[in-house]
Formats: C-alpha cells, structure tokens, sequence
C-alpha cells in the first residue's frame, strides 16, 4: 500500500499483502446477488448465469452519466433480484469522489482534445503493453483469450473506456459517458473475479482448484470458471493493487510517453491529467490511498509496482503472446508501408528494453529495424531543434505521431466492419472529435499537407 502524505510515499510489505487481498466490496456485492450462491464448481451454469446474462444486456442502458440516477429495466420479465442488485450498485457507485475538482478536469479533457492522436498511439505503444507486466494480471487476460484470439476486441473494449472519460463533459456532465462506462467495466472486473474463485471474492482464502480442461468453443465464461486460482500466493483476481497500476497507465504512463516523445506538459497540465484519471479511478472502486497525484509519486508507485511483480514468479508466463498478438495487431491496421512497422520500435523506445523483453516485444524487433528507427529519431530530433529556432512549436515527431495515431484510430476504432461498443450517444460525438483532428493547428501548412499525404484529406473518419 501507499502512502502520499506530504508528498512522501512510503512502501510497506505487509500492507501491499493486504491489498493483493482486497478488491472491490461494491462491485462484488452486486455480481453476488445477480448470481446467487454457489453449491458446486457447476453453480455459474444455470439460473445464476442465466441472471448474469441478464444483467449484462441491462448494462447496455448505461448509456450517459445522466441516466443512472432514474435507470431501472422496462423488461417485466427482469429479475426482479438482478434489478434490484443493480440499483443499488448504480447508487452508491456513480457518486464522483468530494476532492474532484471540476477545473482540473476540464483541463485535463483540454489535454487530451489538443493531443488526441498521440494520446491514442501512447494507449496502444505504451498504456496497453505496460499492463501486460504485472504476471497474475496478464494470466486473467490469457484465460479470457482476449489478447491473443480476440485481441482488437480487447483493445476497443479499453478505448470504450478511455475515451468517454477523456472527451469534453465525460466525468462532469450528464450528457457525457465517462462514470457510466467506467461502471460497466468496473462490474465486469468483479465478474471476472466471480467466476474464477466460483464464489464471491470475501470468501475466497485458499486454493480454487483448476477443473478438467475446456475445448476452443469453450465461452468465456467457462474459461472462468474452470482456470483455477492459487488465492494465497495471487492474491485475488484484479486486485486492488493490480487495479492502482493498471489506472497509472492510462494517467502517469500517458504522461511519462509524453515526456519521451520530447512533448512534456506542463506541470499544471501532468497534475490535471493525473486528477481526472484519479477521478475515473474512485469510480473504478479504487482506494484513494493507492492514488498518485504527482508525476514523482506515480513514478514511485508505479516502478514500485512493477518491482513486485519482478519477484512474482510467472510460470506459465503467458505475457510474451500477449504483447505480440497486439503488436500483431498495430501493424495490421496501418496501410502505408514506410511507417507499418513503427509500432514495434517505437513501444521499445516508450516502455523500456527490460520491459519490451518480459513482454515478449523485443523478438519482433530486427537490429535492422531498430538501427533505421533510432536514426530516424535522432535526424528528426536534430530537425525539430534548428526549425524550432523560427517556429517554437514546430515537430515532424508530432506529425509522425499523428500519422500512426490516424491508422489506429480509423482502422481499429472507428472501423465500420467492427464498430466501437458504445451506444450512439457516445459514439457519434467520438465520430465528431476525431473528424476534428483533421488539421493540427500547430504545425505549419506545408507539414500538414505533408500528413494528409500519409493520412487522408479532409475530416478524419472511418477506414472504408
């Protein structure tokens, strides 16, 4: 656990214990009533799933902040145990924390309109390949298959996420999706948890024994259920401090990626960025006490963190098919062939040799690869630095950026074959704010004219 008072933050083995054993006693308590009580391994397959599936399909009511306060199911043959569950989960959850401050959200959401695209490669090249460090994380992932055969799925799952937190109102307003989407996908972690200890998580102290091997056209659900969980020496799925480092990807690793990419904000800015995902994070259900409001106390806990996990044992290690399947994925999405294989160095470059190896990114990289890219960076770096000398905020970094950025967006986000999972509420206005990247307003006319080369003319939609 951490603590940040007075801008200090102090480790303590005994305390980082007890989170691994904690997670969220909301959300848990809502997935335990939908389900009900467990008699054996085979509980999860009849009436409680049949309840959870229920629940999951009102889920998609959950539209905008504003809708949460009077929701409640018009489908008279609801359970009446699953509604009544869900209404108090909604009560109590979608409440913004007292220390959310409206101005700093506003800025950060200001942030991430200016640096959309970037904020876009760094989920991919950066946010996403750092979750996949913490071992027993990754293992909940491998068994949801959701990486490696579903990996797109995954990742506009995550966008699902990010992006109506992010958006103007998100957070705020009734109008936005932020707390919304957060919640749904906060239910979904206890889900998760739910089915592999096959019980509710304040039950759940010993060993969860696996069960006989499930077939490829296995459902999730059953993947679930029959994995196995060693709960002494994990701790419980999707914990509480696996939680507090996943939230510092989407905030401290955006911002540290920044940095990298020689785009540091200021420091008003980085304290902004951190407080709104600090925001989306209570509502997450995570404590506040493992939260980071500064780029120098995320660092701590975040390497901290990632510590831990270097003296947690991953056998299995499934994280390597992880970071390749998205890889795999990035390079998929981009059409032109002079910049097809940046990803791979450029998630190098942002998460870290060490970090790149244990992932699995590494062994995608050739010396030749690595040698051109580094160059690239250096000549361009050099570029930036002499014309910055007439125009202050002139970058070909930026505009390569944007160019990656623009692949990803269109060709894994907004793509008409496989459409984002957000209701048209949402949706429509994401469609608006991407359009509006067209033209960076900092860049002069001939580099845009330059992008629109390696891009598209005009308003930035989906790939056809």
């Amino acid at each position: 656990m951490a603590s940040f008072e007075s801008g200090r933050i102090m480790t303590m083995p005994a305390a980082w214990q007890n989170a691994a054993m904690h997670a969220d006693p909301l959300a848990d308590r809502a997935v335990a009533a939908v389900i009900g009580p467990w008699a054996d391994a085979a509980g999860a397959t009849g009436p409680g799933i049949t309840r959870l599936a229920q629940a999951t399909r009102l889920m998609s009511g959950w539209t905008t902040n504003g809708r949460l306060a009077s929701w409640s199911p018009d489908d008279p043959t609801i359970d009446p145990q699953v509604a009544a569950a869900l209404r108090a989960y909604l009560d109590e959850g979608c409440q913004l924390p007292p220390w959310a401050d409206a101005a700093q959200i506003e800025r950060a959401e200001n942030v991430f309109m200016e640096y959309g695209p970037m904020s876009c490669v760094l989920l991919f090249c950066a946010s996403l390949p750092q979750c996949y460090v913490l071992p027993h994380l990754a293992e909940v992932l491998h068994v949801a298959g959701q990486l490696e055969a579903r990996t797109e799925h995954r990742i506009r799952h995550t966008a699902a996420m990010v992006f109506p937190v992010m958006m103007k109102g998100g957070l705020g307003t009734p109008a936005g999706g932020g707390v919304a989407q957060v919640l749904k996908v906060r239910l979904i972690h206890a889900t998760v948890r739910h089915l592999i200890l096959r019980g509710a998580p304040g039950e759940a102290h010993n060993r969860v024994m696996p069960l006989a091997p499930v077939g490829p056209g296995a459902s999730l659900n059953q993947a679930l259920v029959t994995h196995g969980w060693d709960v002494p020496r994990q701790g419980l799925p999707c914990n509480q401090l696996e939680l507090a480092y996943t939230l510092l990807t989407f905030g401290y690793v955006f911002l540290k990626g920044m940095r990298t990419l020689g785009m540091k904000l200021s420091d008003a800015d980085e304290r902004a960025f951190l407080h709104a995902w600090n925001v989306a994070g209570h509502v997450l259900g995570i404590r506040d006490d493992l939260m980071a409001h500064t780029m120098e106390d995320a660092a701590v806990l975040f390497d901290s963190l990632q510590a831990q996990a270097q003296v947690t044992p991953a056998t299995p290690d499934v994280r390597p098919p992880l970071g390749r399947a998205l890889i795999g994925a990035m390079a998929s999405a981009i059409r032109v062939p002079v910049i097809r294989n940046m990803p791979v160095p450029l998630t190098r470059w942002l998460i870290g040799p060490a970090t790149a190896q244990a992932i699995g990114v590494d062994e995608r990289v050739g010396i030749v690869t690595r040698v051109v890219f580094a160059a690239a960076r250096i000549a361009v770096r050099v570029f930036d630095a002499i014309v910055r000398v007439a125009l202050p905020t002139f970058s070909l970094t930026r505009m390569f950026t944007r160019v990656v950025g623009y692949h990803l967006l269109t060709r894994m986000l907004l793509a008409q074959t496989r459409p984002l999972g957000l209701p048209d509420e949402l949706l429509n206005p994401l469609q608006d704010t991407v359009a509006a990247w067209e033209h960076d307003r900092r860049s002069p006319e001939w580099v845009n004219r330059l992008e629109d080369r390696l891009t598209t003319v005009g308003a930035w939609r989906s790939a056809p």
